[in-house]
């Protein structure tokens, strides 16, 4: 997953994440009061046009980073609503594109550390800062001679003389400022800001809600019988996370995928397996004080009003407006068509697994805490395919040059790691991007791969500065995932599964690293929500080509190549478990969407949860990948609510993108990487998608090759 917060366009350089190496104790010391000195404020310096100095942020720095970066901006504001010459692209458009790089600069910090360092010290100036913020973007957004300014370029003659981009960047402008309120009438507008606010400080207590049930539950293991079943390497991590909490003789099983998914796979001890589960299943869920039942009602009230206040029927219809989809009802239609043949393919998967439990003579019936360990069974039943014997051929370091590697080969791009560049922990290590060809640099990408205190947990992609070419900047974007350390000096050992998750979100790096557009605001990734994961989707199918898996995926002891006849396992049992992953996800996706089409109905989220995957057939065996209570991409802001189908929207892209490449020359044919490039990766926003999709493909995306890649039953048109 891409973590993209909403942008506010006249910020011209999109929000990110970030953290810094201080102690808690340090950061706790007072910030020197001359904003001059505040490096969240100061103009990065270095090499590549600047590079972000995370060694020097303290969190006492961003409260009055936050004040001065705000005055700035609203000067900067001001005089652009105030210039008295007409309004025209350049003294209206641009001049929006160049304002704010001090809040900029302060909300890459920002949103960096709320999602990698956040300890309780930081939560408490989370808490007090994210409502302002809402509160100052209100102000920007709702600025009448702003707003008029914008009109009236858009509604210019002069408009059709710009170019394409200039025209997508004005349209950009002109509807978010629509969709945010601008045209509102005075009292709508309070109230509107009223609503932004309060639906900041929901969104900061739900995500600080799930991080500190992530955080201070875990399942510890003393006897070494009740490790049986499980892999050495999750052994290893298991006693790396006792340690971490000064536990002796012990391991311990973190509340996060990256610890469960495994344990639940592999673990022989059912009692231990369903403890596990709920205690994973039921983050925020508790009736305690991180409980987010009562938080999601109120949220999806706000969400309810400020739809009806801005003219749509739902919270669905507005976020959709601007969308590939365009409508709730064209989204729920593609679920629809995928989740029944997804429903019947579980109920063979799970026929498939009760049939080996009787057999092992388990008087039991599959719960969704036996699923992933009884299909692990029927994996090695039915392929010869031991994910246990796999993940010792996949090295971390390894998978990692393997992309590397992919990207030269798709993009001609080369990867060099950069030593002495501050970093925010000592995890994080950095690589310089070129263009093989010329030398030239393309960009710098950051990799953050462990799991910590502080961290949320899950996998994403964020850019720390956008590309443009207003003041020549080149991206810097990073991955950030939560794989377990196992012994020091030992190399780290993934699943296959964890394996794609990597190469999913360096599709998202490569789409940033591949942005070549004039103006910030409209550069790579920051596309519709339901077009940004097909690059990430479609660079997935790389990782599994032979050429990936016989020269990286290595024995982390012999160094010896995955033998052929596991490669010829792997991929005769890629559409293996299609079911169970595409009903955990299309469940999420359909709650989320059925959530927001109620309207300014009163939702009790349990209930509703457990009403409509009633009514929907939901297998009883599986539940949704994301809870209702934990459901971080709809409830932690508003970027995906309304807007999780946005991933099987984007797979039946990624899966017809595909079939160019095996249509031509093969998955690294020359010729279609380069128009991928073209048309797809480089552009940005500054096309409508399936105008650039079409102009790639040559026509629109058809769902066939979606359907066959899982293997469910082909549709009948």
């Amino acid at each position: 997953m891409t973590s993209f917060r909403p942008i506010i366009l006249f910020l011209s350089i999109a929000t990110v994440m970030l953290s810094c190496q201080k102690s808690t104790e340090e950061n706790k010391t007072a910030a020197s009061t001359d904003t001059a000195e505040n490096p969240l404020l100061q103009v990065w310096d270095g090499r590549f046009g600047g590079l972000p100095p995370f060694d020097k942020v303290k969190v006492s720095h961003f409260a009055p980073a936050f004040d001065a970066a705000t005055a700035k901006n609203q000067t900067e504001i001001d005089a652009i609503a105030g210039e008295t010459a007409a309004p025209d692209f350049e003294n209206t458009i641009v001049a929006l594109e160049k304002a704010g790089q001090e809040y900029a600069r302060f909300k890459t910090f920002f949103n960096i550390w709320s999602s990698n360092m956040s300890d309780s010290v930081f939560q408490k100036v989370e808490a007090e800062l994210t409502p302002k913020a809402a509160a100052f973007n209100d102000k920007m957004i709702q600025n009448a001679k702003l707003f008029a300014r914008i009109k009236a370029v858009y509604e210019s003659d002069a408009l059709k003389k710009l170019t394409p981009e200039q025209q997508r960047l004005t349209w950009l402008y002109y509807t978010t400022f629509v969709h945010s309120g601008a045209q509102l009438d005075s009292t709508a507008k309070v109230r509107l800001s009223d609503i932004n606010q309060k639906l900041a400080e929901q969104f900061t207590k739900f995500s600080q809600h799930v991080l500190a049930d992530e955080n201070d539950q875990y399942i510890t293991i003393t006897a070494k019988e009740d490790l049986q079943g499980l892999p050495q390497s999750l052994i290893d991590a298991a006693a790396e996370s006792a340690g971490q909490h000064k536990l002796a003789n012990a391991w311990v099983i973190a509340n996060t995928r990256s610890s469960i998914d495994p344990f639940l796979t592999f673990s022989t001890n059912r009692a231990l397996r369903e403890k596990a589960w709920k205690m994973f299943i039921n983050r925020g869920d508790k009736g305690d004080a991180n409980d987010n039942n009562a938080i999601i009602t109120e949220i999806l009230k706000l969400r309810a009003e400020r739809a009806t206040l801005l003219g749509f029927k739902t919270h669905a219809h507005l976020m959709l407006d601007d969308k590939m989809a365009k409508t709730p009802e064209r989204a729920m239609a593609l679920m629809e068509e995928v989740w029944k043949p997804a429903v019947a393919r579980v109920k063979v998967e799970v026929a498939d697994m009760q049939a080996i439990a009787k057999k092992e003579g388990a008087n039991l019936k599959i719960e969704p805490w036996d699923y992933r360990f009884y299909a692990e069974k029927v994996r090695k039943q039915r392929y010869d395919l031991d994910q246990g014997e796999i993940k010792a051929y996949m090295q971390l370091d390894k998978m990692r040059e393997g992309m590397f590697w992919v990207a030269g080969e798709l993009f001609n791009f080369s990867f060099t790691p950069l030593d002495s560049i501050p970093v925010y922990h000592p995890d994080v290590k950095v690589w310089e991007v070129k263009d093989k060809t010329s030398g030239r640099t393309v960009g710098v990408w950051y990799f953050d791969p462990f799991a910590r205190p502080g961290k949320r947990s899950g996998a994403w992609m964020n850019t720390y500065r956008n590309q443009n070419k207003l003041d020549g900047a080149i991206p810097m974007v990073s991955n950030n995932s939560n794989f377990i350390k196992g012994k020091p000096g030992e190399p780290v050992l993934i699943s296959l599964d964890d394996a794609n998750t990597l190469f999913h979100e360096f599709g998202h790096a490569l789409h940033g690293l591949s942005s070549n557009v004039t103006y910030p605001s409209l550069q790579s990734p920051n596309v519709a929500s339901d077009y940004v994961e097909f690059p990430s989707q479609l660079l997935e199918r790389w990782f599994t080509t032979p050429e990936v898996l016989n020269t990286f995926a290595l024995h982390f002891e012999t160094g010896k190549p995955l033998p052929q006849a596991l490669v010829e396992k792997i991929n005769k049992a890629k559409s293996f478990n299609s079911g169970f992953n595409t009903v955990e996800y299309l469940a999420s996706a359909l709650v989320d969407m059925k959530l927001h089409l109620e309207g300014a109905k009163t939702i009790d989220p349990d209930k509703f949860e457990r009403e409509t995957l009633g009514a929907l057939g939901m297998p009883s065996e599986i539940v949704m990948r994301h809870r209702t209570p934990q459901f971080l991409h709809i409830f932690a802001d508003d970027g995906y609510s309304a807007g999780y189908y946005s991933y099987i929207w984007s797979d039946v892209i990624s899966a017809d993108a595909f079939t160019a490449f095996t249509e031509a020359g093969g998955p690294y044919d020359k010729s279609v990487s380069a128009r991928l490039s073209q048309h797809v990766l480089s552009v940005g926003n500054t096309v409508d998608p399936a105008e650039g999709y079409r102009l790639f493909r040559g026509r629109d995306p058809k769902i066939n090759a979606l359907m066959e890649a899982r293997d469910f039953a082909k549709p009948n048109k």
